[in-house]
């Protein structure tokens, strides 16, 4: 199986862009010969993009039927070509794909932003070859029927199945593919199944990049992000099941990064106070460690009794009376006669 390798590049290299030219295959050839492993890309860490070793490029080069062969291998249809390739009607092709005979491999939002689905010619050929009573019989298969009559449609299914073995294809490395399996899920499950908040955030990092439709818009990327999103609950198991395995080797091997813990400010001001200083009693919220100016008189037990909450009558009377004392003595010891 031809993947990605995020080990050290060994050899030349070239970009992404750079070998599809040397190839002679447009953007969106390249970037399907990729995602099905036609092409193999490397790259030096996970933080690094994809490139294209040039002995690959020399391989696929001396391939015989180079470039025919590897054009047809990623030709894509959609529903009018490929009836005309099987020589059936396109509502029957319509019907036998949307009960999942043919899975799509791509897909784009036309201009009234419905969803246009894409198939391997190479495919379409092969289950003609392989199941030709598809094309023949006049009634559709049993099961075929009741999924049309209770107006299900397999394409989604199919195809975002297809997206996350394409997204396992391009990579070793067990957190980008536990990654790719948590595309298609909504963040209400992936939080159920991955529970860590700071595992949850690296395989947001690692997910893989949106594909592109048009029209760019809000309302057509809301549209793609919700097709590529599991619907049915079989669905939403399956991938909630495959995430925990995917997630079970992924930390195994490594981690998810988390940030360096720091030491809380108070550690660092408590550690500069003197030994003898009590511990702060006062309530959160309140301001601690300062403390009054001298006045040039000591502080008696009459600041205790002041500063104790709900303090009676008399309790107040006395303070005051021992407070009006010790300021007629301090008076009379420093003045002159």
């Amino acid at each position: 199986m031809t993947t990605t390798t995020t080990t050290e590049v060994s050899g030349r290299t070239v970009a992404l862009g750079r070998a599809a030219q040397q190839l002679d295959l447009k953007r969106g050839e390249f970037e399907l010969a990729v995602q099905l492993g036609h092409v193999r890309t490397t790259r030096e860490d996970l933080s690094a993009r994809p490139r294209v070793p040039q002995e690959e490029i020399e391989r696929i080069r001396s391939a015989e039927g180079f470039p025919e062969a590897l054009r047809e291998r990623v030709r894509v249809v959609g529903t009018a070509e490929a009836s005309q390739l099987l020589d059936v009607p396109a509502h029957r092709f319509t019907r036998l794909a949307r009960g999942g005979h043919f899975t799509p491999v791509k897909c784009y939002l036309n201009r009234y932003r419905a969803v246009v689905w894409l198939y391997l010619a190479e495919e379409v050929t092969d289950l003609a070859l392989r199941y030709p009573e598809l094309l023949t019989d006049r009634q559709l298969p049993k099961e075929t029927l009741v999924r049309l009559g209770a107006g299900e449609d397999r394409r989604p299914r199919n195809w975002r199945g297809r997206r996350a073995a394409m997204l396992l294809r391009q990579t070793e490395d067990p957190w980008e593919r536990a990654a790719g399996i948590a595309a298609a899920l909504d963040p209400a499950h992936l939080s159920e199944v991955v529970t860590d908040p700071y595992e949850r955030a690296y395989l947001s990092r690692l997910r893989p990049e949106a594909i592109r439709v048009g029209p760019d818009s809000p309302a057509a990327r809301e549209v793609i992000e919700r097709l590529q999103l599991a619907q049915d609950l079989d669905e939403v198991l399956w991938y909630r099941m495959d995430l925990a395995q995917h997630l079970s080797i992924a930390r195994s091997t490594r981690p998810a990064p988390r940030p360096e813990k720091e030491r809380p400010a108070f550690a660092a001001v408590g550690a500069a106070r003197p030994v003898h200083v009590p511990a702060p009693t006062s309530p959160p919220g309140q301001v601690e460690g300062k403390q009054s100016e001298p006045t040039g008189r000591p502080l008696g037990p009459v600041g205790v009794e002041r500063v104790q909450p709900r303090a009676g009558r008399g309790r107040l009377r006395r303070g005051l009376a021992r407070l009006r004392r010790p300021r007629a003595a301090a008076r009379s010891a420093t003045t002159t006669p």
